[in-house]
């Protein structure tokens, strides 16, 4: 893992950062990179730059970040991984996150409240002010700062050949192997020279998956059962450690008002059914609990 440490052209900002670049942010937008470093480089104290190659190099730069503050340049999936493994290290109380937007999918970046310019996003950084947030924690020890669907929507996401070479294979997840191998990406920047344009990707969500049976219970009481087939479920983080619960239920002739409710435990079961939390297609399972938890982690947003 390539670090290089610098020190600030001003000193108006005492923080120490540790700034960790996720590597397909590297490859998609090296520009926005390069103008983010340079921006928090000559507003902090010092700044550490991290480059990691891998899961494991990321994992480890956080881990050993000290008392510095740690800013994540990368797009959702970057931000993801770092409050997941912020979470499994039993941190998020005592560390947050900084992030600059840079990469392919930025939905939850933006929905947060996060500039998605670079410089703006690099000032928000020296100079917003950290707001706890809640969160939701699932019963497989998964974390969700956006939203839960059900069955997954149907999304397009653009399939960047640059982003699946750097790093992904799909998922917030995984890093391809491809990162370590330098003549498989000469090979595969040849092949895409050669071959068409993808088209992007599409997410199979209601229309392909057709009505679901599932009971969603809030805090114990049902609110659907597995009696009245449902459209779409959606679980997000609300405020004050509640979550906030909207099932739409099979519309019969005049359209059906949704199902709403507030609470602290959520739990959808019935079939096997896939689900859509954050940037993440996970499932299928029988069923699952999510929990949420009040001002669970901090993120630095604009003042």
């Amino acid at each position: 893992m390539a670090e290089v440490a610098t020190s600030a052209r001003s000193s108006a900002t005492p923080d120490q950062l540790l700034v960790v670049v996720d590597p397909v942010a590297r490859r998609t937008d090296g520009e926005s990179v390069r103008i983010a470093k340079d921006v928090l480089g000559a507003g902090a104290a010092h700044t550490k730059v991290c480059l990691p190659q891998d899961p494991e190099e990321f994992a480890r730069a956080l881990r050993r970040r000290g008392s510095r503050r740690p800013v994540v340049i990368g797009d959702d999936r970057a931000l993801l991984r770092a409050v997941a493994l912020l979470h499994r290290q039993r941190e998020l109380a005592g560390c947050a996150l900084s992030v600059v937007p840079v990469g392919p999918v930025l939905g939850l970046a933006r929905s947060l409240g996060l500039p998605t310019g670079a410089v703006a996003a690099a000032r928000a950084v020296l100079d917003g002010a950290v707001r706890r947030l809640d969160l939701l924690v699932d019963d497989s020890d998964g974390v969700v700062l956006g939203e839960v669907g059900i069955p997954p929507a149907t999304v397009r996401e653009p399939v960047d050949a640059d982003a699946a070479d750097a790093g992904y294979a799909g998922d917030a997840g995984g890093w391809a192997h491809a990162a370590g191998r330098p003549w498989l990406r000469t090979c595969q920047s040849l092949v895409r020279t050669l071959a068409p344009v993808r088209p992007a990707r599409i997410t199979a969500g209601p229309g392909t998956a057709g009505p679901a049976r599932l009971r969603v219970e809030v805090d114990g009481a049902t609110l659907v059962d597995l009696d009245q087939p449902v459209d779409a479920v959606s679980v997000l983080p609300g405020s004050g450690g509640l979550a906030e619960v909207q099932v739409r239920p099979v519309s019969v002739g005049a359209e059906a008002q949704p199902l709403t409710a507030t609470g602290r435990t959520v739990t959808v079961s019935g079939a096997h059914y896939r689900y859509r939390a954050d940037a993440v297609v996970s499932g299928p399972v029988r069923t699952r609990t999510w929990v949420a938890r009040e001002g669970a982690w901090g993120l630095t947003l604009p003042g």
